[in-house]
């Protein structure tokens, strides 16, 4: 899917575990050369001795960069950049979904200081993330900018809390914001939206809340992050070049947008 003698240059937010880790295998078997970032020092360890050693050294890029903090995310930018080149493909994976004994918080309980903290990762860390690599996609006249959104921002939320959920819904704006300034300059913007998919995040299959969503679901399973993954992958390739501003639903049949 990656035309053309030189390999793109593709950057996964989270990308050491679960959904972005897929994202990363995906887009690094179809040409790419991908670089990937979380927090947790021990997981970018991990994922980077275990995609280079599937895919090559030279392939994979992992660092230990806190989204919260905007000069040590540039700084990651400018070493992709040094590295390699401008990345043009994005996929904004990172997340948080705080939980207290495996359950939200209710509405009135949510402190400020959670409010903020989410919405800094899930949707300001976005933002960042596209303002250090948009402008450069315009001006090479290619770009491909994903965004992880949610069944909890697309539907009636059952397990997420209010932090979450607003977050994930507030990608969409982004995405329209982002696809009328660089849509003409060939950059596609794209949300995907998974259902229950299973992560460490979303725990075990048996669990009471893995459980209660299969017996919402239609396909009678839950989700892999290969699911998601194969998706991103198409999203970011020539082949997608007319999907733009676009939310793409994996959910298994849980929700149907109408």
């Amino acid at each position: 899917m990656n035309a053309g003698p030189d390999p793109r240059i593709a950057v996964v937010s989270g990308g050491t575990t679960g959904i972005g880790l897929a994202c990363a295998e995906h887009l690094l078997a179809t040409g790419h050369r991908v670089a990937v970032f979380s927090q947790q020092a021990p997981r970018v360890n991990e994922a980077r001795e275990s995609l280079s050693r599937e895919f090559g050294v030279d392939n994979v890029l992992a660092e230990t960069i806190d989204l919260r903090q905007g000069d040590s995310l540039a700084g990651f930018f400018d070493k992709v950049r040094r590295t390699w080149s401008s990345p043009v493909v994005l996929v904004c994976n990172a997340g948080v979904s705080p939980k207290f004994g495996g359950q939200r918080l209710a509405f009135d309980a949510i402190s400020l200081e959670e409010w903020n903290d989410v919405l800094v990762v899930n949707l300001t860390g976005a933002m960042l993330c596209c303002q250090l690599t948009a402008p450069a996609m315009a001006a090479q006249g290619f770009g491909r900018i994903i965004f992880i959104g949610s069944i909890a921002g697309r539907a009636l939320p059952r397990i997420a809390g209010t932090s979450y959920v607003a977050s994930k819904a507030a990608l969409a704006g982004l995405a329209r914001s982002l696809v009328s300034e660089y849509g003409p300059h060939g950059v596609t913007i794209n949300t995907v939206a998974p259902g229950r998919i299973l992560t460490e995040m979303t725990g075990g299959l048996g669990s009471p809340a893995n459980q209660a969503a299969l017996t919402r679901i239609p396909s009678a399973r839950l989700g892999r992050p290969e699911d998601i993954a194969a998706v991103v992958a198409f999203l970011a390739s020539d082949q997608a070049g007319f999907i733009n501003g676009a939310i793409i639903d994996i959910n298994g049949g849980e929700y149907v947008s109408p």
